[in-house]
């Protein structure tokens, strides 16, 4: 199951419902920062907990799962069908390009990210699966636990999303990242 977009399509539903994440939380039992989390893909709702949000929003947990199992063989994104993908939009202003929401199943989700320059006030924060990134242009570094690590065009970084993490850009150019995200497949713990 593609988590990336069962997160778009509740955040998606919130918004059009009108709702805040504090009123999602409230009518769920579950928290607000526990709810953002979901949202921004780092973490995975237990089915117990993707029916609470499914009946906060009022539609069945089938609408929030359909079609996510589709697997076409293949699927073509053009540079101008790529999708932009709000992530931490409260703490970060790096832009998502979503590189395969066209197949909604898939076990990895590529991203190109841009990173302006200057951008360095991000707070590190983890999520579940592994990740790997490589600097297309410019420079970055990746806040990694205690570690900084330095990319320049052509390096790559391979590592487990559970660690705390951040990509900042405290260079003098704006730099553009392919980030690739593999969560496990969806569980119902």
């Amino acid at each position: 199951m593609n988590l990336v977009e069962l997160a778009q399509r509740i955040r998606q539903l919130r918004l059009d419902r009108r709702m805040t994440l504090e009123q999602v939380a409230s009518k769920t039992g579950l928290t607000r920062s526990w709810l953002s989390k979901v949202e921004n893909f780092r973490v995975t709702p237990s089915l117990s907990a993707l029916g609470e949000i499914a009946v906060a929003l009022g539609v069945p947990v089938s609408q929030l799962v359909e079609g996510l199992d589709a697997k076409p063989q293949m699927v073509v994104i053009r540079k101008n069908e790529r999708l932009l993908v709000e992530r931490d939009g409260d703490r970060s202003n790096i832009l998502y390009e979503s590189l395969a929401h066209k197949r909604a199943s898939r076990a990895m989700d590529p991203f190109l990210l841009t990173v302006q320059a200057g951008d360095t006030s991000r707070e590190p924060l983890s999520h579940e699966g592994e990740e790997f990134l490589m600097a297309i242009s410019g420079r970055v570094d990746l806040k990694f636990g205690d570690e900084t690590y330095a990319l320049e065009q052509g390096d790559c970084l391979y590592f487990d999303g559970g660690t705390k993490h951040c990509l900042v850009n405290p260079y003098g150019a704006a730099a553009q990242v392919l980030c690739v995200f593999y969560a496990r497949q969806f569980s119902g713990d």
